[in-house]
């Protein structure tokens, strides 16, 4: 899957970042179309100005759950200032949540911290893995991880050294970062579990952590009909979570559409619940032609517009044309020569 750069603009100062913050990690899903949502903080002058380069840290929250989203959060911050960065970042999975949380409001509060935040939403993620051809979540991960980085490049910020908690094996996943920011002079660590040794991975962590529980913790169900049984009560949205069980077992409750787009419909326990609750749908295809081409009643072949030289036996309004099905009629479908 190639990679098609984005990137986010820096809010203009640390208010206005917090201020997004707070609208990206509360209520529901939010961004353009199918995408979830980046915030790029505002850039620290320090950043701008560092003689040293600055260091950048990168890691996720939320992989596995079959609710939610998974975040992706990067925070950095100038060699020249590091004694300015409050201490005590570890990697958030190990840290209460009273921790994490007193932990993100330090970096809020940091005016020589900058920070991103990639939202991919269940739906995002789901639409991309179905596809014809899948666009699996490694490389997904890896494209919010890159997308960030070239935010903060855009910014016009210099980065000296990133650290990145891996996804799959370290040293692939180090030289495709190496070869799509060659020329920009970055040292790339990758390792497993960057995030507890690593003080710019660790303040990620916690930055994709806190958001990503805000998130799930206060979603607001985009389907206007759907009442959610036992409301929010999903826990942390894992599949082995006593509560994700209860909640997805009470709550396919629309046996064609199933789950709204807070679950994950690509994963298995998802998957597997569809099938064995939700209506058994047999799509008809249309037959092929003998060139092995989808007919369409409604289309004209070419040939019906070239003169016969011999006797006229069949004209356009003389060719019997098939019957669609009846569907495929009352639906306005058409055939579609590509599908993405």
């Amino acid at each position: 899957m190639k990679r098609v750069l984005s990137s986010s603009k820096p809010c203009s100062d640390r208010e206005e970042a917090c201020k997004r913050l707070e609208q990206v990690s509360s209520g529901g899903r939010v961004g353009q179309g199918q995408t979830g949502p980046m915030l790029l903080s505002d850039i620290p002058k320090s950043c701008l100005e560092s003689k040293s380069g600055v260091v950048l840290g990168i890691d996720e929250a939320g992989r596995g759950p079959v609710l939610g989203p998974m975040t992706y959060g990067c925070a950095f911050w100038s060699r020249d200032e590091e004694d300015l960065i409050p201490k005590g970042f570890t990697d958030s999975k190990q840290l209460d949540s009273n921790t994490r949380s007193s932990l993100f409001s330090s970096i809020q509060g940091c005016p020589d911290m900058g920070f991103v935040l990639r939202v991919l939403h269940a739906s995002e993620i789901s639409n991309n893995m179905l596809r014809a051809e899948p666009y699996n979540l490694n490389a997904q991960s890896h494209n919010a991880a890159m997308d960030m980085i070239q935010a903060v490049l855009d910014a016009g910020v210099k980065i000296d050294t990133a650290y990145i908690d891996t996804v799959g094996m370290p040293d692939a996943y180090r030289m495709k970062l190496e070869r799509e920011f060659r020329g920009h002079d970055i040292t790339f660590v990758v390792e497993k579990k960057a995030d507890a040794n690593y003080a710019p991975c660790s303040a990620a962590s916690v930055v994709a952590k806190v958001s990503r529980d805000s998130i799930t913790e206060s979603w607001e169900f985009s389907e206007p009909d759907f009442e959610p049984v036992n409301g929010n009560n999903y826990g942390s949205g894992y599949p082995s979570d006593p509560k994700c069980k209860a909640w997805m077992e009470a709550n396919l409750t629309d046996k064609v559409f199933c789950y709204p787009d807070f679950a994950r419909f690509s994963w298995g326990p998802c998957r597997q619940a569809i099938k064995e609750n939700g209506v058994k749908v047999t799509w008809k295809a249309e037959e092929e032609d003998a060139n092995g081409e989808k007919e369409d009643a409604n289309q004209t072949k070419m040939n019906m517009f070239l003169q016969s030289v011999g006797p006229k036996k069949n004209d356009a309004s003389q060719v019997k044309k098939r019957k669609r099905v009846e569907f495929f009629e009352r639906s306005k479908l058409r055939v579609v020569a590509r599908v993405v």
